[in-house]
């Protein structure tokens, strides 16, 4: 049992980031905007996150460092995409290569040093139940801030006008235009949402996971949580799952090399990315049942769109 509970420990700990990076990734894809830069605002947050920290001793303050380090640095990608119109996708892939390269200069003085772990919060007789007390209820404060935004996220998406107002974006934005929403100030608010729940992702890495600062720590899981928010077909309780999934996947790793299985770890690497090709093949089998199956289309051969 002791191992076990270890096992989920450190499951919790790596899924966290990836919560909470592709959490901000679905809110922004909501409302129209893919943003590729997810790996470079949670290395940003996480370098200043751990400057902040040392700086001041307080990870609180590191937190707050790192939530606006993600902000400001996906307000760059908004202006650039949403005002100057630039394409999403190759802002999103320079900003991530700007976000490792910036971070290296800034954190050059920081390699090597102990860091100020964020200590978990201990809730007083849950945590004292034997086995799911350790791992849900005597964690760090990012943690639950997670699992709330999940819940605050669901319900502002399916529950709130805002939220529809959102979706409707996504869905078709001149319609939305048409209609008296501000697209483009709602997009600038979702892109930054986005951005600090990147920067809190990347404060997690530096004070949680492994306390202390290492070039490109972030160590690809912006990507991983690009691929959790399409493997979650954009539901926040699917991408919640979905986190966990793809945190034990990684931390699979570990424990096969540990228990000297000759699995590869470039294969157990892989695994979220062709978990996500598979459900993307399932939604598109979905889709063509669902366009076959409609009446409009009864009796006539089902032309694939190109």
């Amino acid at each position: 049992m002791g191992i076990i509970e270890a096992i989920l420990l450190t499951v919790v700990t790596a899924a966290t980031p990836l919560v909470l990076a592709s959490l901000g990734e679905l809110v922004s894809e909501r409302a129209g905007v893919l943003n590729l830069g997810v790996e470079g605002m949670m290395v940003m947050g996480a370098v200043l996150a751990f400057a902040a920290t040392q700086a001041t001793g307080s990870p609180y303050i590191g937190i707050l460092a790192g939530i606006a380090c993600g902000a400001l640095f996906s307000l760059l990608f908004g202006f650039l995409t949403l005002t100057l119109v630039a394409n999403q996708v190759a802002t999103g892939l320079a900003l991530t290569i700007l976000g490792l390269g910036v971070s290296g200069q800034i954190g050059e003085p920081y390699v090597g040093m102990s860091g100020v772990k964020l200590q978990p919060i201990v809730i007083p007789f849950l945590s004292d139940i034997p086995f799911i007390g350790p791992i849900l209820f005597k964690q760090d404060l990012i943690f639950y801030l997670s699992i709330a935004l999940v819940f605050g996220v669901n319900w502002f998406l399916f529950r709130s006008r805002a939220g529809l107002k959102i979706r409707a974006i996504g869905d078709n934005h001149a319609s939305a235009h048409a209609l008296g929403i501000h697209v483009i100030r709602t997009r600038y608010l979702a892109v930054m949402f986005g951005g600090a729940c990147a920067g809190l992702a990347g404060a997690q890495l530096s004070l949680v996971y492994t306390p202390q600062w290492v070039e490109n720590m972030s160590a690809g899981r912006g990507w991983i949580a690009l691929a959790l928010v399409v493997f979650a077909s954009w539901r926040p309780w699917r991408l919640l799952a979905g986190g966990y999934l793809f945190g034990a996947v990684s931390i699979s790793q570990l424990h096969a090399q540990a228990l000297g299985l000759g699995i590869p770890s470039q294969f157990l690497s892989a695994l979220p990315y062709a978990a996500t090709v598979i459900v993307l093949i399932l939604i598109s089998h979905n889709r063509r049942m669902t366009l076959i199956n409609t009446p409009a289309c009864l009796g006539k051969p089902f032309v694939p769109d190109r």
